[in-house]
């Protein structure tokens, strides 16, 4: 990776209005033609994971890879519930791609979530290569989505929907959907085969 790039850690909190911009324009690049605000506006990250690029000593760091990290809670089969690094839009320039970035860049944050709490990190993936690589693995069973009054729940997973969304009287299968899961040195044995669901989120992809 080239000396001029840095890779960053950064809080929700802790992201400028202007590199938050930026962040968009960089996944308005990576993702051409989709429209991604109403993703922006539904989700509630926690964490951004960024490959900032140095071109000067004193003009601002560009990023040109990210991924996004928001809190959800998995549950596969009747287990308990597991607080999971969802992690959302990884995108990198295509100016960038291929050059090892993205991977550097989901090791980073692999080891940032492993020290934070979760017990496990998940996504839905578009590309399975890079994860295969980093031992991701895909879950096998199937996948439902819970809705807010079902007893699996906690305080801090959402209790109504917002936004106008009804929300679904009982579990929703995603039989079309991939997902993936990364174990983390907190992550319980899991078995891979059992159902595995995600609390209802109005307003952004279920999964």
């Amino acid at each position: 990776m080239s000396p001029d790039l840095t890779l960053q850690i950064l809080a929700a909190d802790a992201v400028t209005p202007p590199l938050l911009a930026a962040i968009h324009r960089l996944c308005a690049q990576a993702y051409p033609g989709e429209n991604l605000q109403p993703l922006w506006d539904a989700y509630r990250p926690d964490w951004y994971a960024l490959a900032l690029l140095h071109s000067a000593p004193v003009s601002p760091a560009i990023p040109v890879s990210h991924a996004m990290v928001v809190t959800r809670w998995l549950q596969a089969g009747n287990g308990p519930l597991l607080r999971t690094a969802y992690i959302e839009l990884v995108a990198t320039l295509p100016a960038f791609q291929g050059q090892g970035i993205a991977t550097a860049l989901m090791q980073r944050l692999a080891q940032a979530i492993a020290t934070a709490g979760y017990d496990l990190a998940a996504l839905c993936p578009a590309d399975t290569q890079l994860y295969r690589r980093l031992h991701w693995e895909y879950w096998r069973g199937p996948l439902f989505i819970r809705p807010p009054n079902t007893a699996a729940r906690t305080d801090e997973m959402p209790q109504e929907p917002k936004n106008g969304d009804a929300a679904p009287a009982s579990p929703i299968p995603t039989l079309q959907e991939r997902v993936m899961i990364l174990r983390l040195p907190t992550t319980p044995p899991l078995d891979l085969d059992l159902p595995l669901s995600a609390e209802w989120r109005p307003g952004g992809e279920l999964w």
